[in-house]
């Protein structure tokens, strides 16, 4: 019994932590798209934990505009549930009585906006090998419809689920199914309760609202839900700013002034597409199965490109002013960024840092702990070119020397720099340490005194604040090639260049 109280508390925070991540928004001058943030709205039902709306409609990973979001939330404290394409039409997986999650989503979206987004976050997560798994789309969380319609019987795969849906709905064909499921999104498994926390916090930092750090108790739990019971569950700009002023929640210190901006390749749960203005943000989910590009799609030809283009553009715009940049992406965009923000691009840069610790920011005068790191010289005596192979996190030497002997005969040299302290994902402490590994290569490869023409190939297992920076310092290597690394063994558990900068 007891642990059941426990877990319907930490289900209702769960829910509290989704209300002011979005809430947060509404303080955000960047995001004057955010107008209304409601907890527990009046409706459509089971769609109303959060809801959030939009004026212009934002842009979405589809042709289609999202004027709201309407969240169902759903919270486990033990995270190996398993659900598949039976559970959304199952009542008891939505803990309800007689209406399943489909059903839901059919009333819903009869009162709600047509441009509406509806999505399940739950931390739960798609059981292996089942059909939902199949279509659910990595960019969005959106359902793959075209996948949904292959096969033109009941008894194919997707066939069976598209009769299961139907006839558990009550409509007549396939397009009906199609156009209900247009706008539904699936965010499994979704972040942590924790998370949730670190988050909040740090869109607090980010507009000006206390932060809750040293507490176990997260204030802000027990806040909103004291604001429900006083029929207050329903804010626009101006009446989270009188509750702001109302609760004692602004800061004392103004708000930094800084432009945001996006640039990702990696998901980050329903939360990623805020982070920046539209006109400040890069996608290139759309580019990506996983760690590689779809068929097609290259690094060098396809992918550079759009990516060296968008930020010299922000660099133009914000010559003079500070950024701060999310860089959820790949090891090699984070270096292809830090080359295009180079030391001499006239733009302050500071990162938001995101891992296995809370997010924070980090920039090179941030004041942080800096740590030793160690340089090893491996001659393989083959060519003149060299290899910079960084093992911050991982020791990403025996993996690049195996590719380099195997697939670089111009390489000559290899430097394999680590923390003098060991390899983890806790090796960096801060923008001073990251921006001084950078330096501390770029100065030992000064010293190696490489032949005019040479080129430089890059394999990094770091942090992205450290790769950015080393970027920064490529405009002194010449010729770099960038490599990315098969961390889940989707293709062939080895290197593929990337980037020829």
């Amino acid at each position: 019994m007891a642990k059941a109280v426990v877990a319907g508390w930490q289900g209702h925070d769960y829910q509290a932590r989704v209300f002011w991540y979005y809430a947060s928004f509404l303080k955000d001058r960047t995001r004057s798209d955010v107008i209304e943030v409601s907890y527990e709205a009046d409706a459509p039902k089971a769609f109303d934990d959060v809801v959030v709306k939009y004026n212009p409609p934002r842009s979405g990973y589809n042709p289609e505009r999202i004027a709201a979001e309407y969240f169902q939330i759903k919270y486990h404290v033990v995270s190996g549930g398993r659900f598949g394409y039976e559970s959304l039409i199952n009542p008891e997986f939505i803990n309800a009585q007689s209406n399943s999650l489909l059903q839901r989503l059919k009333e819903a979206k009869v009162v709600a906006d047509p441009s509406s987004s509806f999505i399940l976050v739950t931390t739960d997560t798609i059981l292996d090998g089942d059909p939902l798994g199949e279509i659910h789309r990595n960019t969005d969380g959106s359902l793959d419809l075209d996948k949904l319609a292959v096969g033109k019987t009941a008894r194919s795969n997707m066939g069976k689920v598209r009769k299961l849906w139907r006839d558990h709905l009550g409509l007549n064909n396939d397009q009906e199914l199609f156009e209900l499921l247009r706008g539904f999104r699936i965010e499994a498994p979704a972040d942590s309760l924790e998370r949730l926390r670190e988050n909040a916090n740090m869109r607090f930092k980010f507009v000006g609202i206390t932060p809750c750090e040293t507490s176990s108790d997260f204030r802000y739990d027990g806040l909103i839900r004291t604001l429900k019971g006083q029929g207050k569950y329903q804010f626009n700009r101006d009446q989270f700013e009188e509750m702001c002023i109302a609760e004692g929640l602004i800061q004392s210190c103004p708000i930094e002034d800084y432009t945001a901006v996006s640039l990702r390749s990696f998901r980050d749960g329903p939360f990623e597409t805020l982070d920046a203005s539209e006109e400040n943000t890069l996608s290139l989910l759309h580019y990506f199965e996983g760690r590689f590009p779809v068929p097609g799609i290259e690094w060098e030809n396809s992918i550079q490109p759009v990516v060296t283009e968008f930020l010299h553009k922000i660099r133009q715009s914000q010559r003079g002013k500070k950024i701060r940049l999310f860089l959820d992406a790949h090891s090699s965009i984070a270096m292809l960024a830090g080359k295009c923000f180079g030391v001499k691009s006239s733009v302050i840069v500071e990162l938001v840092q995101k891992g296995r610790g809370s997010p924070s920011i980090w920039n090179v005068d941030d004041g942080g702990e800096i740590r030793l790191t160690d340089v090893e010289t491996i001659n393989v005596e083959r060519g003149r070119d060299i290899a910079i192979v960084l093992s911050i996190t991982r020791n990403a030497l025996p993996d690049a020397q195996d590719y380099i002997v195997s697939e670089l005969s111009e390489v000559g040299q290899i430097l394999h720099f680590s923390p003098r302290e060991g390899f983890g994902f806790q090796s960096i402490t801060s923008g001073a340490h990251a921006s001084n590994v950078a330096e501390f290569v770029a100065k030992k490869f000064g010293d190696v005194r490489v032949p005019f023409g040479a080129k430089v190939h890059i394999f990094s297992a770091a942090p992205n604040a450290v790769n950015f920076f080393v970027g920064q310092q490529t405009d002194y290597f010449g010729t770099c090639i960038f490599y990315e690394f098969d961390f889940n063994r989707q293709v062939h558990a080895s290197y593929i260049p990337s980037f020829r900068v």
